[in-house]
């Protein structure tokens, strides 16, 4: 499957160029070309099947030129190895609870996917990576975490002096290894501003073989796929249901749009 620019300028890519390269060179974001349906034998034996299977055959059709099998099986397995429960908290209204990762964050599933994923990139073209992200708390958290002691990438997290919980700023500070925060003396858009500079910088970017792990990374959006089909396996009762998602920048509501 190709992953075309939104804005529809740049040339379509593989998977493995998308997430590697995080954006397209128009500055949109990668695309799939089509979004493929699943069999409607596989819906109904939802309940049936476990939740790395599902994610495998949600996944396979977006990544089978650029990952075998068993490195997506490995990928996935590594991504969701934390409960993900659905909670009933009244007799038509749940919550699927996605703080049981090791950040406490929903973010969790997304950056171990892509971790895994640029992973097996790194090693396939024996080249070192360096991600760059700009987090107001839970992306850096997140991000550190999942990319913790991965041979041949390194991750630098800039986030706002002052602006984050205490709790997150030692998620990402007290990693160490290929993990670097660093504390900026201004606001989440002065980091975002700093990371993008970094980008527009092709020597810098070409150097350093940058790529970003923030959600307009399509690796991050895909896996938050997943758990809406988690959330059916759980469900008794399919009829009439609605999602209410918190939304930011509207990627976990997306990553739903992409499920149905």
């Amino acid at each position: 499957m190709k992953f075309y620019s939104t804005k529809n300028t740049a040339a379509a890519v593989d998977f493995r160029t998308a997430v590697s390269q995080g954006l397209p060179p128009d500055n949109g974001l990668y695309f799939p070309e089509e979004l493929p349906q699943l069999h409607p034998s596989f819906i109904n034996d939802l309940p049936k099947i476990h939740l790395h299977e599902v994610a495998e055959t949600v996944a396979w059709p977006f990544v089978k030129k650029n990952l075998s099998k068993s490195e997506l099986a490995t990928i996935i397995e590594r991504t969701l190895n934390f409960p993900i429960p659905l909670v009933q908290l009244h007799r038509q209204l749940h919550v699927l609870e996605l703080f049981h990762g090791p950040t406490l964050a929903f973010k969790d599933v997304g950056a171990r996917f892509l971790a895994g994923c640029l992973q097996v990139f790194a090693q396939q073209n024996d080249e070192a990576l360096t991600i760059l992200v700009a987090t107001s708390g839970d992306t850096g958290s997140a991000v550190a975490n999942a990319f913790l002691g991965l041979e041949g990438i390194n991750v630098c997290v800039l986030y706002p002096s002052g602006k984050v919980s205490t709790l997150q700023e030692q998620q990402m500070t007290t990693l160490g290894q290929n993990i670097t925060a660093l504390e900026v003396n201004g606001t989440f858009d002065d980091c975002q501003q700093l990371v993008k500079q970094a980008f527009l910088d092709e020597d810098l970017k070409r150097q350093k073989n940058l790529t970003s792990a923030n959600s307009i990374n399509i690796a991050r959006l895909l896996p938050q796929s997943f758990y809406y089909f988690h959330t059916f396996q759980q469900l008794d009762n399919w009829e009439e249901v609605s999602f209410s998602v918190p939304s930011g920048n509207l990627g976990n509501l997306c990553a739903g749009l992409f499920a149905r």
